[in-house]
């Protein structure tokens, strides 16, 4: 029986999913990110299927979502998006933390993976810690300066400029670039690295990660290690198909 329970680590409500069977004992371990404006309940049917496989997996609460949303309005979040990756990577370290200090990862084995915002996430926690063992990327971008360029755009056309006088579009590029998996993309390290991608995806450009995954293939001596799943049609929802591939790839990396 899979058996879930919410905790609170430090500020971050999480799910623990699991089998009840498996409770505090060693496991191997993912963590799951969920998307901008989702919430850790979302992922609970591919958390299941990970679970029923073996897996510990914990779902976070990101800043400013779920129990943590508050009463923000959706624009400040979206103003605020930079800043929410920044801490999703800081709080995946201090999750880490918790595992290791309660005994909870079989063998040092933690995978990352995530929707949308969660899937860049990922890739960002990818440049900075190196016991992320493997990795899944669903409908994210692993070229997270290029989406920040693009998202600032859309949001001084919507007439937003005040919040740049604010904050340094400078500073926020610049902290960009030092999470962005494209451009140091030597930290993968051979590291196994599955993403899905919707080819109709209309919020995050599928050609992101498609072009980064064609560019990076060759780094790999074991090209079982990565692998990119495109699916026709598919816009910016992961299917079934995807939770079923992305569970299967876990099975056989982690």
């Amino acid at each position: 029986m899979i058996h879930i329970n919410k905790q609170y680590w430090a500020d971050i409500p999480i799910l623990i999913v699991e089998e009840e069977t498996h409770v505090n004992k060693p496991l191997p371990v993912i963590t799951y990110m969920h998307g901008f404006t989702s919430a850790k309940e979302h992922n609970l049917p591919l958390a299941y299927m990970l679970a029923e496989k073996g897996y510990r997996v914990i779902l976070p609460d990101c800043l400013l979502h779920g129990e943590r949303e508050g009463e923000v309005s959706q624009e400040e979040r979206q103003l605020k998006f930079f800043e929410i990756v920044q801490k999703n990577v800081e709080e995946i370290k201090q999750i880490k933390y918790f595992l290791d200090e309660k005994g909870l990862i079989a063998d040092g084995r933690f995978g990352l993976a995530g929707t949308s915002m969660g899937g860049m996430t990922t890739a960002a926690a990818l440049t900075q810690y190196p016991w992320i063992k493997t990795a899944a990327i669903l409908m994210g971008t692993p070229k997270l300066t290029s989406y920040m360029e693009g998202l600032i755009s859309i949001l001084e056309e919507q007439g937003l400029q005040d919040f740049f006088e604010k904050n340094d579009i400078t500073t926020i590029l610049d902290k960009s670039k030092e999470l962005d998996l494209s451009l140091q993309p030597e930290v993968l390290a051979g590291r196994p690295l599955f993403f899905w991608h919707g080819e109709a995806d209309s919020v995050v450009p599928f050609d992101h990660a498609y072009n980064f995954h064609e560019a990076v293939v060759p780094l790999y001596k074991n090209p079982e290690n990565i692998r990119f799943l495109r699916e026709v049609g598919a816009g910016h929802k992961v299917s079934r198909f995807a939770m079923i591939e992305t569970a299967n790839w876990f099975e056989l990396q982690l």
